[in-house]
């Protein structure tokens, strides 16, 4: 198949680029590499810079290549900075994805597999969390997201349109043989953060509140391995090809890591003390983020194999030993 990847030079994007070019699929990537980066795309893929909000370039890349469907990652994905810039997530996120949407509407390419958040549900109501849960975003970037999956439920019924959107909860790792990982700037994700404490780039970790209703006071989510989770979405192609119904799943490992189960986990794989200290509580995070996927299991036959912590965080800690400072 030809594959077109939105955002394909970014951490979860490469990797979905990597596995397919693996699986014998030709593959297009477009990507601003305003977060992305170059080196993170594989050689044999067919590479567009370019912006999904410019309507004449997307055409332009639609002209030149087939497509049997799309996997879009391309988005801005920081809660805090979303908070801040609420406008900036709705142009780059809701606005870039209507203009793909007009593109494969004018193209007649009806496939497209979303990334999509666990923040679209909020504060939960119950864990595990499945998907029809009530979906109460409570930040700007959830918002965006819950507002794209709506977009594309509209489009199926105007133009035909099959969607899978896929709600993340954390994801980590990188691929085993570290060519590519996690590379970000600024770095809000806790388990590269851990492992800049053991490069010695950082001098501790701070634990955001420890007085939470769990079992070490500590807040608990959900880790899928960046390789499991990129199967499910190579998986929600064929399931559309297929001729699969539009849905929504939950990717998650199913089970709940606390902060200081992480970082305890990092001292094993890593042999470093990593010191930690504890400062006061974030707004807005909740105590427990725990995905039911069982959906994702019984209808696109995914199992994640990657689901141990320290695997996990040995193949992430391996791409920042051979990139201590990224790409």
């Amino acid at each position: 198949m030809n594959i077109l990847v939105l955002g394909g030079a970014g951490y979860i994007g490469s990797h979905a680029v990597y596995q397919l070019i693996e699986q014998k699929h030709r593959v297009i990537v477009i990507d601003n590499l305003s977060t992305g980066h170059r080196q993170a795309i594989h050689p044999d893929a067919k590479f567009y810079s370019g912006d999904i909000r410019d309507l004449d370039f997307l055409k332009s890349v639609f002209e030149q290549e087939k497509i049997d469907a799309v996997i879009h990652f391309a988005a801005n994905s920081l809660v805090g900075e979303s908070m801040e810039k609420p406008l900036k997530y709705f142009d780059n996120n809701v606005y870039g994805t209507q203009v793909v949407l007009q593109a494969m509407q004018e193209y007649n390419v009806k496939n497209i597999v979303f990334s999509s958040t666990a923040a679209t549900y909020g504060e939960p109501e119950a864990v595990p969390i499945t998907e029809d849960m009530p979906t109460v975003p409570t930040s700007t970037y959830g918002e965006t997201k819950l507002t794209m999956e709506k977009m594309m439920r509209w489009c199926e019924e105007a133009y035909g349109i099959r969607y899978v959107s896929l709600r993340y909860f954390n994801v980590a790792g990188a691929r085993s043989d570290a060519k590519i990982g996690e590379d970000h700037n600024p770095e809000t994700h806790l388990i590269p953060i851990v492992l800049q404490v053991a490069l010695d780039q950082r001098d501790f970790i701070t634990i955001y509140g420890d007085d939470y209703p769990t079992d070490d006071g500590t807040c608990i989510r959900d880790y899928i391995h960046v390789e499991d989770l990129i199967d499910a979405h190579i998986r929600a192609v064929h399931y559309l090809i297929d001729g699969g119904e539009s849905s929504i799943f939950n990717l998650g490992s199913s089970q709940g890591f606390s902060v200081k189960e992480i970082i305890e986990a990092a001292r094993q794989v890593t042999g470093h003390p990593i010191p930690e200290k504890t400062g006061t509580r974030r707004s807005g995070d909740p105590s427990t983020l725990i995905a039911s996927s069982e959906k994702a299991r019984s209808v696109l036959d995914w199992k994640p194999n990657r689901t141990e912590i320290n695997r996990i965080i040995t193949d992430a800690w391996r791409w920042h030993q051979h990139h201590p400072t990224g790409y």
